[in-house]
């Protein structure tokens, strides 16, 4: 039987970057014209009667369909005209919408959309006292129930044969395809393992994808094969699927047979013991060990992940990572193959904060408030992280609309301290789009405030909407690291680079400040994850020669929040 290559994800194409293979993306692509956007979103002055009517009938309009966002979107009126009566009656009006539909939601029991409504409510500054009867920890543990995970071990000591019954191999029936007239066998292969008693069933996105990915129009099925009977398939379901962190959840009408218990990563240090489970190429009940090689590799738009070198080929994803108790300390994810030893594992911290979501049902998506920024250290404080710097936020975006702005460092996220980025997307994590949260920021002149922002859904790709939706020489920052100005307003082409941030590609290219460019052209690959950018340049560094260049930059990274 012929068994197709388990495709990578699109997280996982990163590390394709790391050995300069994205190039070849380009090849098939069509130039795209160098072009300013139609329009880019200016602040209206509220001051003015004609603008504030027009954005309060937009905000009534607005919560037809979205309560929680015309909320948002009043409550920014009340900061910026705090005595304004019509402002005040406005957000009064949509409080009281928020507050039934919260009551609403919670006598249905759809308890996820009620803790949504719920933070949203606290982080806009609404008072629940007496107008609800649940507190947000009733809600939280209502919005938790049934969700597996939290169970320890179906045998206390348990042998490592014993483990290995709690492991299956995932099947996913793509039917017949034809090669050169021959029909074959078309079939994906992976792993997961057993986190309930009652069939619950951890694995990777990308290996039950075509089950999920809506452009699929083929057939397929999914099963799922037990370590101890790998003969008979058990059919089983998809119920959560994450793609950015490529985890999905499963489940089948069967009793587990052993149930792994989800340690904690923060347990492993470089050069700790794990093992992996899985089926590596159809070879059920495979272990294999090694050491961890690092705890913070950023393959993911969000967070880090664990770079082993226990064995691990096509067919281990999905299984788990586990520590010499036999606690699940990462899910394996990908290998690079004809590089031994290099392989990852996602941190099962991210499954633990996941599992809510996946539980829930369908495809989990991520909050985003279209900005870009890194982890900010001050100068003479050593090692020690001061938060999260925004060195850029999109016109018209949440965090614009905020009032957060470039130059601004966030330092706490619904209360939480933020220290780093890694921190800041770790809060991510645990909440969902459509949700109101909050943000304590410090300007640059040292002062330090409240912005209320809305979390919206993360686009695929945010680099190519910067570019749509902002000037080019703004947009060039975040994608490329180089922020430009035009020198010629004859010539669109012309620039003068007027920043450039430390360790981005325009910084390892050599690029300074007052260096003069000329913008050749912008090619994006075809599902716009990554761009080709050329250039003519007299950079500094290269005592000003002329040089014609051209480099590719990810569209997509942690450093885009």
């Amino acid at each position: 039987m012929h068994i197709t290559e388990l495709k990578m994800n699109s997280n996982a194409c990163a590390l394709k970057a790391l050995f300069s293979a994205a190039a070849f993306l380009f090849l098939l692509c069509s130039c795209s014209s160098i072009k300013e956007p139609d329009a880019v979103f200016v602040p209206a002055d509220y001051t003015e009667e004609d603008a504030l009517n027009s954005e309060i009938k937009l905000v009534r309009k607005l919560s037809e369909s979205n309560a929680v966002k015309a909320l948002w979107r009043a409550r920014l009126l009340t900061v910026r005209l705090p005595e304004n009566e019509k402002c005040r009656a406005l957000y009064q009006e949509l409080e009281e919408q928020c507050v039934s539909l919260l009551i609403r939601l919670a006598d249905e029991e759809d308890y996820d959309e009620a803790l949504k409504c719920f933070l949203s409510l606290e982080a806009a500054g609404c008072s629940l006292s007496g107008r609800f009867s649940m507190t947000k920890k009733e809600l939280e543990l209502l919005a938790c129930k049934g969700v597996p995970g939290g169970s320890e071990p179906s045998v206390s000591n348990a042998s490592v044969s014993d483990m290995i019954k709690g492991t299956v191999t995932v099947f996913v029936d793509k039917g017949i395809k034809i090669q050169r007239g021959v029909g074959y066998a078309d079939a994906v292969l992976g792993s997961g393992f057993f986190i309930s008693k009652d069939g619950y069933i951890v694995t990777n996105h990308h290996v039950i994808s075509d089950m999920v990915d809506k452009k699929y129009e083929g057939f397929s099925r999914l099963y799922v094969k037990l370590a101890e009977d790998p003969d008979t398939r058990i059919p089983a379901k998809v119920v959560g699927y994450d793609s950015t962190l490529d985890l999905a959840l499963l489940k089948a009408e069967v009793e587990a047979p052993y149930v792994f218990a989800l340690g904690s990563s923060s347990d492993l240090s470089v050069g700790d013991k794990v093992y992996a489970i899985g089926s590596p190429l159809g070879l059920e009940k495979t272990l294999t060990s090694g050491i961890i090689s690092s705890a913070d590799r950023q393959l993911f738009s969000l967070g880090s992940v664990f770079q082993v070198d226990a064995a691990i080929n096509s067919g281990n994803s999905g299984g788990p990572l586990i520590d010499e108790k036999g606690r699940v300390q990462a899910i394996v994810f990908a290998g690079v193959q004809n590089f031994q030893g290099l392989n990852f594992a996602i941190p099962v911290e991210y499954l633990k904060n996941e599992l809510p979501f996946l539980y829930s049902g369908g495809e989990r998506t991520h909050p985003f408030v279209s900005a870009y920024g890194k982890t900010k250290r001050l100068p003479g404080s050593g090692a020690r992280n001061e938060g999260v710097s925004v060195f850029y936020v999109l016109p018209g975006g949440s965090a614009d609309r905020a009032g957060i702005k470039e130059g601004d460092v966030i330092v706490s996220m619904n209360g939480a301290a933020v220290s780093s980025l890694e921190e800041l997307q770790i809060l991510y994590m645990k909440q969902q789009p459509g949700t109101i949260a909050r943000f304590s920021v410090v300007s640059d002149g040292g002062i330090r405030s409240e912005k209320t922002v809305y979390l919206e859904d993360r686009p695929s790709s945010p680099g190519y909407e910067f570019y749509r939706h902002d000037a080019l020489a703004n947009a060039f920052y975040p994608i490329i690291g180089m922020k430009l100005v035009r020198v010629s307003p004859s010539n669109k082409r012309k620039f003068s680079v007027v920043k450039v941030i430390k360790g981005s590609v325009a910084d390892e290219s050599g690029f300074s400040e007052n260096d003069p460019v000329d913008v050749l052209g912008i090619d994006f690959s075809p599902e716009k994850d990554y761009a080709y950018v050329r250039f003519y340049a007299k950079k500094r560094k290269n005592g000003y020669l002329d040089v014609s260049l051209g480099f590719t930059a990810g569209l997509d990274s942690p450093y885009y929040f």
